[in-house]
């Protein structure tokens, strides 16, 4: 064919190539890992994986190693892979920086809001409450990143979006070890968060997504024994914080 015919079929979409397999296992431990069903400090024997997934042990060898470098898996030569044991002082800074995030977020979605997006939160806090209901702890901490990254949508910030894009993955790792205790309080204070952005009422909802961020930090520290547990916030309020613990104290 002509070289003239070629370049006018420029537009034609090329073909997708295939996912290379070893992001293809990446992605299925990680989603192991976040969800729990691998836990902090289990050994990850690489035949007990290919096994599981049904794949060779090259993949799995490549997985852990990008894995490891994204700090999901600790690799310890002459004694094998290991999940990442997250410390409370990682879990701590991890934390505060999607407060501060989300709550910037809730604040500029009170300001931004369409009638279209806070229909879709409703929807989806509908969701939530069904799924916490039916003790279906999965799919509702699914629902809550969901609804989380569309507050992220409506704030109309790209830039403060992808960063929160960022952590989002840990923070789905810490909260779904709470997400049970959390219960029905997080999804009523999902409410009050979606009430105060259908109003633009961009101070309150950036002291309700503040106050209810803060209260999944201090439940997964107190489970590190690094906080006491956290009490009900009445009118959105939060209790005086103590100061954490010293690392490693």
């Amino acid at each position: 064919m002509p070289r003239s015919d070629l370049a006018g079929k420029a537009s034609t979409p090329r073909i997708a190539r295939p996912v290379p397999l070893r992001e293809s296992v990446f992605e299925a431990l990680l989603e192991l890992i976040i969800n729990g069903s691998l836990h902090p400090g289990q050994h990850l024997a690489e035949s007990e994986l290919a096994e599981m997934l049904g794949v060779s042990r090259q993949p799995i060898r490549e997985a852990l190693q990008l894995l490891s470098g994204e700090g999901w898996v600790d690799l310890h030569p002459g004694h094998g892979a290991f999940v990442h044991a997250p410390t409370a002082e990682e879990a701590d800074q991890l934390l505060a920086v999607r407060s501060l995030l989300e709550t910037e977020a809730a604040t500029l979605a009170a300001r931004n809001r369409t009638d279209e997006g806070v229909a879709q939160l409703r929807a989806l806090c509908a969701r939530g409450l069904t799924a916490i209901e039916a003790d279906e702890i999965d799919n509702a901490v699914a629902i809550n990143s969901e609804l989380h990254a569309t507050v992220m949508e409506l704030s109309g910030n790209t830039v403060l979006a992808e960063l929160a894009a960022q952590v989002s993955r840990r923070v789905r790792w810490y909260h779904t070890p709470v997400a049970r205790q959390r219960g029905r309080a997080s999804w009523e204070e999902h409410t009050a968060l979606i009430d105060a952005i259908a109003a633009g009422d961009a101070d309150r909802a950036g002291e309700i997504m503040k106050d209810h961020t803060e209260q999944t930090r201090r439940l997964y520290l107190s489970q590190l024994g690094e906080e006491e547990p956290p009490q009900p916030l009445p009118n959105n309020r939060r209790r005086k914080r103590r100061a954490p613990a010293p690392f490693g104290g």
